[in-house]
């Protein structure tokens, strides 16, 4: 069984390895040796320019502000979507009531149909879902506040148009768009742990929260861990640019509220012709990314229980 194992593994990890490194690998080393250069991004000729680039992003009020945007997408997109998943798929399968001659661990009344509803927005594309909710946040004709006048409250806010609101508009979303997925997955996740589990500790008097955090939480911590990252990066990615880009004005407004790192990379790259310094906010950003998910792994480290 030992004859031959290493060339079948190069065999077979080669290929991918090198379009691994062709296509992820090599441009991500190219960005950081052109946010050393003053080039453009048009025209074939630049020259190096040293940590000028980096200078400038740190002397730059709009990358500040664009950073701690995408820090709080990072921080309570995931938060709020790992949270509203983990309620919903343990009500979907376990915070049903008992049945005459039924299990004594079951899920609410047609939780199929809600794992349906629930993963519905996934469905559609995340620039449909944009261009939704920015119907629906129009301050003149938009359902959020005809449903606001229709209970008698008199405030029309400007969603999207107000500094302090815009960010949030926006965060909530992704939050309704991705939080679906999470719910099939740790539905999936939940179906898996024995019930056996469960009707113990029902019979030694646990509630329903207490089985949540001592049974299910425990036992599915490695995939909400695993979600808790990728969300992460999707927030801090093409889920906050698709968003911002599409539904904000400016895009990115009012008066740089909305920008997000990854917009900010955008705009100086494709409307500016600054490709080097895009580049050198893109690299920022890769710092940010695999901090993100070198915290979120260390914090969520712990010893893996088997059943």
């Amino acid at each position: 069984m030992q004859h031959g194992k290493y060339r079948f593994v190069v065999g077979f990890l080669t290929v991918p390895l090198a379009l691994y490194a062709i296509f992820v690998v090599w441009p991500f080393i190219q960005s950081i040796f052109y946010s050393f250069t003053n080039w453009s991004g048009l025209s074939p000729e630049f020259s190096m320019v040293g940590i000028d680039n980096y200078t400038r992003m740190v002397e730059d009020d709009v990358f500040w502000k664009s950073l701690w945007h995408s820090v709080l997408f990072a921080l309570v997109v995931p938060l709020v979507t790992i949270g509203l998943a983990l309620f919903l798929a343990f009500m979907v399968n376990v915070g049903g009531c008992k049945r005459r001659g039924g299990p004594a661990i079951t899920g609410v009344r047609g939780s199929s149909f809600y794992k349906i509803v629930y993963f519905f927005p996934q469905v559609l594309s995340i620039v449909i879902v944009a261009l939704l909710f920015q119907f629906i946040y129009n301050p003149r004709s938009g359902v959020l506040n005809a449903l606001l006048s229709g209970i008698g409250l008199d405030a029309q806010p400007e969603w999207l148009g107000d500094p302090d609101l815009a960010l949030w508009c926006v965060m909530a979303v992704v939050v309704w768009a991705t939080v679906g997925f999470f719910v099939v997955l740790f539905s999936a996740g939940m179906a898996s742990i024995p019930a056996e589990l469960y009707e113990a500790a029902l019979l030694d008097g646990a509630s329903r929260v207490t089985t949540f955090f001592k049974v299910t939480l425990p036992l599915l911590w490695d995939t909400v861990q695993s979600g808790w990252v990728y969300i992460g990066i999707l927030a801090l990615g093409a889920e906050s640019f698709a968003v911002v880009q599409i539904m904000t004005v400016g895009p990115g407004g009012p008066d740089y509220s909305t920008t997000v790192m990854v917009l900010y990379v955008y705009q100086k790259a494709f409307r500016d012709g600054q490709a080097a310094y895009a580049t050198t906010i893109g690299v920022a950003l890769l710092v940010v990314t695999l901090a993100f998910s070198a915290l979120v792994m260390r914090l969520g480290r712990r010893e893996r229980l088997e059943y």
